[in-house]
């Protein structure tokens, strides 16, 4: 009789060297699972035949087509199910206890705590502090943040496009963005738009948490996040659970905490992929994603001189770690900022369409993935901007190979 193995769940892999030995880590991006555990590739082959069907004789079948005829006993691949299992990897009942008591325990708390605080940047305020401070002052940054001098009149900055990527290796670029919202008057309100890297259906996940930073609590605008809610035909707040792990926005929200402390207030937006292979072309069209920013456009008319809309988003992701079966060399970094420059450019013309055009020109072969985000945030801005301006474009190396590219802009009235 059949008794097919539980399949394993959408995990994240990364390859380890421990001395001559190639490894394999795995962890939960979903963090229903804080611990990592580390697999053989044999055993890194038997996970990845969890398909949720095959029971422990088709596995043996499978293996053996990849290991010239070997069959692995079954005692062997039910050890690598039994770890799995134990540490919360697989799609069965011990897992979904785990995920059951996370939600609840987060459904509880009134703020998103910071959950990459003491991971990917420092938890201790004045550390971090420190940190962010040197970013401003490093070859190409825009100086020191004393030297600005802070507007009490006017307006707050109209939109700002800033990276998401980990604070060491797009530094430069989240001092140009930030100290450019700096020189203009504070914003009561930020519409943060960040990418939902773990996609979920709806085109945008709200969240009325508060957000906790080394520097503050973040409150959430109630308000706007009701009137946002209102205008979906769907539940927006249904899959926030992903907030609770989602970097996009938590590194907005320590920089603009870094810059405020506690004094103003987010609402943050999740954009997810707006259709399926990005089919639609024109995501106006898409209904769902039309009255959305059509009800976030109204509340930046009504409300301009209190708003500032930010866009967490990087560029390409292009080399061997993302599917490419190239190396990075010099030709490679350059096409890809000839292309990246290209989509940019399209903002300083508008529509928010033609970036996204643009983007897709090639079938987004460098999976830029702020693509919606970008898209999200120019959209709400479209009627009031006036004035586009790149202030640095970079690019990381990925430890896993490959590249990765941001830039900061400021998109002005």
């Amino acid at each position: 009789m059949n008794s097919a193995l539980p399949a394993i769940r959408a995990i994240e892999i990364v390859p380890v060297k421990e001395g001559d030995e190639q490894l394999f880590c795995l962890y939960d991006p979903l963090g229903y699972v804080d611990e990592q555990i580390v697999l053989s590739p044999a055993a890194l082959l038997i996970a990845s035949s969890l398909d949720g069907v095959r029971d422990i004789g088709a596995i043996q079948k499978e293996l053996a087509a990849h290991l010239n005829g070997m069959v692995v006993k079954p005692e062997i691949i039910a050890n690598v199910v039994n770890y799995l299992d134990e540490n919360g990897f697989l799609l069965s009942e011990r897992f979904f206890s785990i995920r059951d008591a996370v939600e609840a325990r987060y459904q509880l708390e009134r703020d998103r705590p910071p959950f990459h605080a003491g991971k990917a940047y420092p938890a201790n305020p004045d550390e971090l502090r420190a940190l962010i401070d040197s970013y401003f002052l490093l070859e190409g940054g825009p100086g020191p943040l004393s030297d600005i001098s802070v507007p009490q009149n006017g307006s707050p900055a109209l939109c700002v496009i800033a990276p998401h990527i980990d604070f060491t290796r797009g530094a430069v670029a989240y001092a140009h963005s930030y100290a450019s919202l700096y020189r203009r008057k504070k914003p009561e309100t930020v519409l943060l738009f960040g990418v939902a890297h773990n996609c979920v259906p709806p085109p945008f996940i709200l969240s009325r948490k508060n957000f906790a930073t080394p520097f503050g609590v973040l409150e959430t605008n109630q308000r706007v996040v009701n009137i946002l809610e209102e205008a979906c035909d769907w539940n927006p707040l249904e899959y926030e659970f992903v907030q609770r792990t989602e970097h996009s926005i938590e590194f907005q929200a320590v920089m603009l905490s870094y810059l405020y402390g506690e004094s103003v207030r987010i609402v943050p937006v999740l954009c997810s992929p707006f259709s399926e292979g990005h089919a639609e072309k024109n995501p106006a069209r898409i209904p769902k994603v039309q009255r959305f920013l059509e009800a976030s456009q109204q509340l930046l008319r009504e409300h301009s001189d209190t708003i500032t809309v930010i866009a967490g988003a990087d560029l390409a992701h292009v080399g061997l770690q993302f599917g490419d079966d190239f190396e990075i060399d010099d030709d490679i970094i350059e096409a890809v900022a000839r292309r990246d420059r290209e989509d940019l450019g399209q903002l300083v013309h508008q529509p928010a369409e033609s970036f996204y055009a643009s983007v897709l020109s090639d079938n987004n072969s460098r999976r830029v993935c702020g693509l919606g985000c970008i898209y999200a945030a120019m959209k709400v801005v479209e009627p009031l901007a006036k004035s586009q301006q790149l202030l640095h474009y970079g690019y990381a190396p990925d430890p896993m190979g490959g590249i990765v590219s941001f830039a900061g802009m400021h998109i002005d009235r």
